[in-house]
């Protein structure tokens, strides 16, 4: 990881922070911790859900937003960076003309696992949506072909775990009908 010149961060300064570096940056408890550049296969799934999210939000004709590498608050010093969330207009709207970190929870947000980010969105991310309550985390896994989902109950995720060609089941949008094996293969080229 490369060292930062800043030590301690309130989430106030990290909102304004710019080392001018244009690297990404998330908040740990007022640390800045480096995002490693995502891989080409990362990208393409993260195109591929953002795509059909979007479809299926207009299909319904939701008041619904899709979101890359947007901020979410976890804490008073933390902040995540999705990978791709899904928000409500009305959020969106607030943040219009400020630093996109959504101070509330988003309706869905998805994490694609990368060799670097295993043990962070497998367990701290995990920890930190539900303690916020975002009622719907997937964990999408190219290492090990599989996505999970966890839905948000009484303050803990409800994990179910998709693979090859099950449909993956969402409670955020219960008409997708999307399996495991498509997500996985929008990662080639």
């Amino acid at each position: 990881m490369v060292a930062t010149p800043v030590t301690k961060l309130t989430f106030e300064e990290y909102l304004t922070y710019d080392d001018g570096s244009g690297f990404h940056y998330e908040l740990v408890d007022g640390r800045l911790e480096l995002m490693n550049p995502p891989t080409i296969e990362h990208f393409l799934i993260v195109e591929f859900l953002a795509t059909v999210l979007k479809l299926e939000i207009q299909r319904l004709s939701l008041p619904w937003l899709t979101f890359r590498e947007t901020g979410t608050r976890t804490g008073r010093n933390k902040s995540r960076l999705t990978d791709l969330c899904v928000v409500t207009q009305e959020q969106a709207r607030d943040l219009l003309k400020a630093p996109a970190v959504f101070e509330t929870p988003p309706l869905l947000v998805i994490e694609v696992v990368s060799p670097d980010s295993i043990k962070r969105d497998y367990r701290h991310k995990r920890s930190e949506y539900a303690a916020v309550g975002v009622p719907e985390y997937w964990i999408v896994d190219p290492l090990e072909l599989k996505i999970t989902v966890l839905l948000l109950e009484e303050g803990f995720y409800e994990e179910t775990v998709f693979t090859a060609d099950q449909k993956i089941v969402s409670q955020t949008f219960p008409e997708l009908a999307i399996a495991p094996h498509q997500i996985f293969a929008a990662g080639n080229v």
